[in-house]
């Protein structure tokens, strides 16, 4: 995508700890909040956090990397200053974390070609098929430290 910490050169980026790793995602749907919890669930070492699309950082990070903010079918993971999309952004995450987590290389059976098409589709009929659900109102005090807003 672009060089690592390209995004602390952009003046539309608010300034935040980026110390570690960042996953930006729609705070909408029903299927990114489960991911949301999956992360909270695997992520033993409580570093990655979750930032909403919907959040002024959220929407701009998806700008900075040519994203739509206003139309958000992607996944952003940030880690060491460098963006991930898509499954290629859960691939990254799920390694990031290890034991269960690690599972999901599997994704990198399929071509690279055949894995984004899937996520596009995915991504575009998200609220049709999974419907929305709101992260930010979960819970869990614990999760709930993970969000950036």
């Amino acid at each position: 995508m672009t060089q690592p910490y390209s995004y602390r050169d952009d003046p539309q980026v608010p300034a935040f700890d980026d110390s570690a790793p960042i996953a930006v995602m729609d705070a909408e749907c029903a299927i990114c909040s489960w991911g949301a919890r999956m992360i909270h669930r695997l992520d033993h070492s409580c570093r990655v956090r979750i930032c909403p699309v919907q959040s002024d950082l959220g929407a701009a990070f998806l700008r900075h990397y040519g994203l739509r903010p206003n139309d958000p079918t992607s996944w952003l993971y940030l880690d060491a200053g460098r963006a991930h999309v898509d499954f290629e952004a859960v691939i990254q995450a799920g390694q990031s974390f290890g034991g269960w987590g690690s599972m999901v290389r599997v994704l990198r059976l399929c071509p690279r070609f055949l894995r984004d098409w899937l996520y596009q589709r995915l991504a575009r009929n998200r609220y049709r098929v999974f419907g929305r659900a709101d992260m930010c109102a979960l819970p869990d005090p614990e999760f709930r430290k993970r969000l950036m807003r």
